[in-house]
C-alpha cells in the first residue's frame, strides 16, 4: 500500500492526515513543548483510523512532511537561544541604527528602538575588510580570530552569527572564521551570512543571520530527538520540512538555515488552498487559517502565492524570500480581555493547549474565544473533537463573567456575542489588508476556509470582508497537514550581481549559470528524477535611483543581447502590477540587483477521494438552541453530522464534523460540492460601503 503522511503542529493542537491509496485519513491531538511528544500522540490517533498502530504505520509510509511553529514561535515569543554575533570593526552597531525608522508612529515620543536579539557585549569585532568589488583591503589574522572567539565562548554563546561586511562579494573571510569554529569548536553551531543569504543590504542580511544562529540549537534539538523517535518506530523514509518559500527541504538541508521554517505550518495551508482553486477553476483565492492560537491570511493571485522578496520575521525586516501571510492573533484559543480604557480586546495572547480555554477544565480561568462559542450554543460541548474531550459550559460562563461581563456590564451571552464579533472584526481587517490595501477587489474572491475554528467565523468573516463565495474543505481541521504532502521540493539559491542594460548580456548569463549548476548539484542530492526537476531564473530589479526592487521572471533559455528589452518589458509588467497602472518610471534605465535560481523537485501526488476516513456514521438532523452572534433572542437551528445534500441549504444551521463546526447564518446557503467540500454563497454580493470607497480611492491614486 502507498501511505503518505503530512503533520502540522500548531500553538494548540497537532495535525495529521494520511492518503493511503487514495483515500484521506485525519487526526488530531494537543500540542506539546517537546513537539515530539504531540506529534507521535497525532501519530496514534490517526493509526487507530487506519485500524494499524504507529509502529505499523510507519514502515509503510513512502513520504513524510512536517510543518511546524518550533521557528515561529521562539521567534514571536523571542526565545532565542544566546547568540553571539561577529562583524568587520566599526560595524558593531549594525542591529541597533537599523533602518532608522522605529515604529509607524508620527510621534516621536512614541518611537521605542527595535526588540534586541542579540545583546551588545555578545556583539564582536574582528579587524578585517573587504571592499565593494570583493578584494581584500585588511586580512585576517588567524591570531585575532581565535581570540574573538574564544570570547564569545567565554560569554557563554550557545551560537555564533558572522556576518562581515561585504562577504557576499568574496566569502573568504567568513569562510576561515566557520573553518574554525568547526575545528576548535565543534559543539558550537554558527551561520554564516555569506551562505546563509548573499545579498546586499548588511541590516537585513545581519538580522537573517542572527535569527538563523538563534534558533539552530532549539531546532538540533527538537529533530535530532524526533528524526530518532521515528526511525526506532520504523519510519524508513526522510523526514521532509515545509520552508518559508513554499516548497520543501530534507532534515540536512534544513539543519543548515532553520531560519526558514518560520511559517512553516501556515505555508502548507496555502499550498493546499491553491491546490484545490485549480481544482474548482477558481484563480482569485483567499485563505483564513484559524488555529488555537491566530489567524493565517493569504491571497493567491490568477492562481500564483504572492512571494516577499524581503520576508518580516518578528517584525524583523530579512533576506528571506518567503510565501506572504498576514497573521493575527486571533485564534479559538485567543483570550479576551478589557483593557485599561475600559474597552473589549480579544488576543493576542492566548490560553494555547494547556491550560487552554476555561471551558476545557484544566486549571484555565480566563475567557477564550471558545469559551464564547460555547456559551452561543455554536459549539455542542459534549462533541468537541468528535466527544472525545468534554467541555464545560458553566465554566465558560462563569470566565465570560467574571473577565469582560463585570466590567462591562453584559451578561455572559452578551458578553460572548462581543468577543465573536470582535474576533470576526478582527480577522476581516486582515482579508482587507491582503485585498483593498492592495488594490484588489474582494468580490472576485473564493474564501477558503479551513483550521479547526474557522468554520465558526467563515460566513460573517467573509460578509464583513466583501466576498460573496465561501469554500470549506472536507478536511478543514487537518487542511494544513494536506497541503503540506502536496507541496513540491524547492531549492533557492540568491547571489547580489550589480547589472545594468549597458553591460553585456553574457555577463548576466554566467551568473545564472553558476547558480543553475548549484541547484543541478541539489536536485542530484535530492535524488530527483530528471523529468520532475524545473529550474526558474528570477532577477531582482529596480529603475535607477530607486532604493528597493521588485521580483521579476526571466524567460526561459539563454539570457543574450535580444532578451535585454523583454527584461525590461517583464520588470514594468510586474512592477505596475504591485503598485498599479502607470506608476512605472518607463523613462529611466533598470539596473538588476541580485540574481536568483529556483529549482523546483515536483512531488508524485495522490488523489484522494473524498471519505474522510473518520468512520463517522451519518446522523439524522438535531435541533439545537443557539443565540445568533447579531441577534438579540435565542433560535432553534438544525444541528448536521454527516452533511451530504448537494443542494442548497438555507441557514440558520450548524455543521458538525469530528474535529470541527461550521455555522451558516441566516443570510447564507451551503451545499456540498463534487469535491466534497462545503460552498457557502451569501446571499449579498454587494461589498460593504467603505471597502467600495476604499477600492475607489485606490483607483483614483493609480
Amino acid at each position: 500500500m502507498t501511505t503518505h503522511v503530512g503533520i502540522d503542529v500548531g500553538g494548540t493542537f497537532t495535525d495529521a492526515v494520511a492518503v493511503r491509496d487514495g483515500v484521506p485519513f485525519r487526526a488530531k491531538a494537543f500540542s506539546t513543548k517537546d513537539v515530539t511528544t504531540g506529534i507521535l500522540a497525532a501519530l496514534d490517533v490517526l493509526s487507530e483510523r487506519l485500524d494499524l498502530t504507529t509502529t505499523t504505520l510507519l514502515p509503510t509510509v513512502e513520504r513524510f512532511v512536517l510543518g511546524n511553529t518550533i521557528v515561529t514561535n521562539a521567534v514571536d515569543e523571542q526565545k532565542y537561544s544566546k547568540v553571539a554575533l561577529i562583524v568587520t570593526k566599526g560595524f558593531r552597531d549594525t542591529l541597533r541604527i537599523a533602518r532608522s525608522a522605529r515604529t509607524n508612529e508620527r510621534d516621536p515620543h512614541a518611537m521605542a528602538p527595535a526588540a534586541e536579539i542579540v545583546r551588545r557585549d555578545m556583539i564582536l569585532e574582528l579587524d578585517e575588510r573587504i571592499d565593494s568589488v570583493g578584494q581584500v583591503l585588511t586580512p585576517l589574522q588567524d591570531e585575532e580570530l581565535a581570540d574573538v572567539v574564544q570570547q564569545a565562548v567565554n560569554a557563554g554563546a550557545e551560537a555564533i552569527a558572522v556576518c562581515l561586511l561585504w562577504s557576499f562579494r568574496n566569502p573568504v573571510h567568513e569562510q576561515a572564521v566557520g573553518a574554525f569554529l568547526a575545528e576548535n569548536h565543534p559543539g558550537i553551531p554558527f551561520s554564516l551570512s555569506s551562505s546563509l543569504t548573499p545579498v546586499y543590504r548588511e541590516y537585513e542580511r545581519t538580522v537573517t543571520t542572527v535569527l538563523d544562529a538563534a534558533v539552530k540549537p532549539l531546532v538540533a534539538d527538537h529533530f535530532a530527538q524526533l528524526a530518532d523517535r521515528l526511525r526506532e518506530d520504523g519510519l524508513q523514509v526522510p523526514v521532509q520540512i515545509m520552508q518559508v518559500h513554499g516548497g520543501f527541504l530534507s532534515v540536512q538541508e534544513t539543519s543548515k538555515a532553520p531560519i526558514s521554517m518560520f511559517n512553516s505550518g501556515p505555508v502548507g495551508g496555502v499550498t493546499g488552498a491553491k491546490i484545490l482553486g485549480q481544482t474548482l477553476q477558481r484563480s482569485r483565492i483567499l485563505t483564513a487559517d484559524m488555529g488555537g492560537t491566530s489567524l493565517d491570511a493569504a491571497a493567491i493571485v490568477d492562481g500564483e502565492l504572492r512571494l516577499l522578496p524581503r520576508a518580516e520575521v518578528g517584525g524583523f525586516p530579512t533576506s528571506l524570500t518567503a510565501v506572504d501571510i498576514e497573521t493575527i492573533g486571533a485564534g479559538g484559543g485567543s483570550l479576551a480581555w478589557v483593557d485599561g480604557r475600559g474597552l473589549l480586546r480579544v488576543g493576542p495572547h492566548s490560553a494555547g493547549s494547556n491550560p487552554g480555554p476555561a471551558c476545557y477544565s484544566n486549571g484555565g480561568s480566563r475567557p477564550a474565544v471558545t469559551d464564547a462559542a460555547v456559551v452561543l450554543g455554536l459549539i455542542d460541548p459534549d462533541y468537541y473533537l468528535g466527544g472525545s474531550v468534554s467541555l464545560d459550559q458553566t465554566l465558560a460562563e462563569k470566565s465570560l463573567i467574571e473577565h469582560v461581563g463585570i466590567e462591562l456590564g453584559l451578561s455572559a451571552a452578551e458578553a460572548a456575542q462581543g468577543v465573536y464579533r470582535l474576533a470576526t472584526s478582527q480577522m476581516s481587517n486582515a482579508l482587507r489588508r491582503i485585498t483593498v490595501n492592495r488594490g484588489h477587489d474582494p468580490r472576485e474572491f473564493t474564501l477558503v476556509a479551513f483550521g479547526g475554528a474557522c468554520g465558526l467565523f467563515a460566513a460573517p468573516l467573509a460578509r464583513e470582508a466583501g466576498v460573496r463565495e465561501i469554500v470549506v474543505p472536507r478536511s478543514a481541521a487537518v487542511f494544513s497537514a494536506y497541503g503540506l504532502m502536496h507541496a513540491d521540493s524547492v531549492f533557492s539559491s540568491v547571489k547580489t550581481t550589480p547589472w545594468s542594460v549597458d553591460m553585456p548580456a553574457s555577463a548576466l548569463e554566467a551568473e545564472f549559470a553558476e547558480l543553475e549548476a548549484t541547484a543541478q548539484q541539489w536536485f542530484d542530492a535530492e535524488g530527483t528524477p530528471q523529468e520532475r526537476r524545473e529550474v526558474y531564473r528570477e532577477a531582482d530589479v529596480k529603475f535607477a535611483g530607486q532604493i528597493f526592487e521588485v521580483t521579476t521572471h526571466l524567460d526561459d533559455g539563454e539570457f543574450d543581447e535580444e532578451a535585454k528589452p523583454r527584461l525590461r518589458e517583464a520588470f514594468v509588467r510586474d512592477y505596475e502590477k504591485e503598485f498599479g497602472a502607470g506608476t512605472a518610471w518607463t523613462e529611466v534605465d533598470i539596473v538588476v540587483v541580485n540574481v536568483r535560481v529556483r529549482a523546483v523537485g515536483r512531488s508524485e501526488i495522490q488523489v484522494s477521494t473524498t471519505n474522510d476516513g473518520t468512520g463517522q456514521k451519518v446522523a439524522p438532523t438535531r435541533e439545537r438552541t443557539i443565540l445568533e452572534p447579531n441577534a438579540a433572542s435565542p433560535c432553534v437551528v438544525n444541528a448536521y453530522r454527516g452533511f451530504t445534500s448537494t443542494e442548497n441549504v438555507r441557514g440558520p444551521l450548524i455543521i458538525e464534523e469530528p474535529d470541527t463546526t461550521i455555522y451558516i447564518p441566516r443570510d447564507a446557503t451551503v451545499r456540498v460540492i463534487d469535491t466534497g467540500d462545503l460552498l457557502i454563497t451569501l446571499d449579498d454580493c454587494s461589498a460593504p460601503e467603505a471597502i467600495v470607497a476604499e477600492l475607489e480611492l485606490e483607483g483614483a491614486s493609480a
